[in-house]
């Protein structure tokens, strides 16, 4: 502890060595309240990740780098696209998103471009870049947020976070608002639906599917449905085609990689007797609208829970 005491001027002609003394005494407390005000700042921003961390900031965010689509798509709905300085492979949405640098895709970055950007944020998307290039990343110095929704209200949550990162709250929370109207209202209108089944297909060779703890399989369950393959451990199982037939699903949705439906959907029509073939029941949703954990899933999860609302009147009727 450092104590100032006063000295006072004797009338012998020592005002000069109070002066000195009261000038070195403002000096020093201007410099304690100097060193008060940078231990203050160096965490004005302190922001929980989705793994948990707690990620700190001194300032909001001007240079991001959003390491996914989803991210990115979230950041501009967020307030802050004008600070995202460089992204991944595919990052198309909103449009103006296509004139950012790219600098590799979720499972290879260049490093070397990161660094030159000078970011004093990088997002990462936690299970779809890995621990390997997320550590990679840290190892340089740099502060990483992971982000992670696994269900659909913690788009919403994003939303706020990115936000607070970002330093526009303001717009992110009314994104983040709006968003959660939209979803409990849909939640108002089919999570009491009558169950039923459903195969979510990810891709064709090799048929993969998604787990239970994929923010997929919460739409699923908010439009009345449960997933037929929650139940495995990976998040993103690869199957066999006897699995599927033994799990005899009412209805199968498929995604693919483009938004035109693929090809591959009319494939199982080779398998008679499963249920959703005889009944018609071989859905497509574009996957921009369920496979990327932005805002834009809640019209997804609209598509699903049309889809589900006319599979229960065709089978109501059979």
């Amino acid at each position: 502890m450092i104590v100032l005491s006063k000295t006072k001027a004797s009338p012998g002609g020592s005002l000069a060595s109070f002066r000195l003394f009261d000038a070195k005494r403002k000096l020093l407390l201007c410099c304690l309240l100097s060193f008060a005000a940078v231990g203050y700042s160096h965490a004005q921003i302190e922001v929980q990740d989705d793994l948990g961390n707690i990620v700190q900031l001194p300032v909001p965010a001007q240079r991001i780098v959003s390491l996914a689509p989803h991210i990115t798509e979230t950041l501009y709905a967020a307030g802050a696209g004008d600070k995202i300085v460089a992204t991944t492979q595919f990052s198309d949405f909103p449009p103006q998103a296509n004139a950012i640098p790219i600098i590799g895709s979720n499972k290879n970055i260049s490093y070397e471009s990161l660094l030159s950007l000078n970011p004093d944020l990088v997002i990462a998307w936690a299970s779809g870049n890995g621990d390997e290039i997320v550590s990679r990343i840290k190892s340089l110095g740099l502060t990483v947020f992971l982000d992670e929704p696994r269900e659909i209200q913690d788009i919403a949550t994003s939303l706020s976070r990115f936000g607070q990162l970002a330093g526009t709250e303001d717009i992110a929370m009314r994104e983040a608002q709006s968003f959660m109207r939209e979803l409990n209202q849909l939640r108002n209108d089919y999570s009491n639906d009558e169950t039923l089944s459903v195969f979510y297909q990810v891709w064709h060779e090799p048929l993969t599917t998604l787990n239970g703890e994929h923010l997929i399989s919460d739409i699923i369950r908010l439009c009345g449905g449960i997933n037929v393959f929650e139940e495995l451990i990976p998040l993103a199982p690869v199957v066999s085609m006897e699995s599927v037939l033994i799990a005899d699903p009412q209805v199968i949705v498929v995604s693919g990689m483009d938004k035109a439906r693929p090809e591959w959907l009319d494939s199982w029509q080779d398998w008679p007797g499963l249920s959703s073939v005889d009944n018609r029941q071989l859905h497509f949703i574009p996957p921009d609208l369920l496979q990327r954990n932005s805002p834009r899933v809640i019209q997804g999860a609209e598509q699903m829970c049309d889809i589900l609302v006319g599979a229960r009147a065709h089978y109501s009727l059979n």
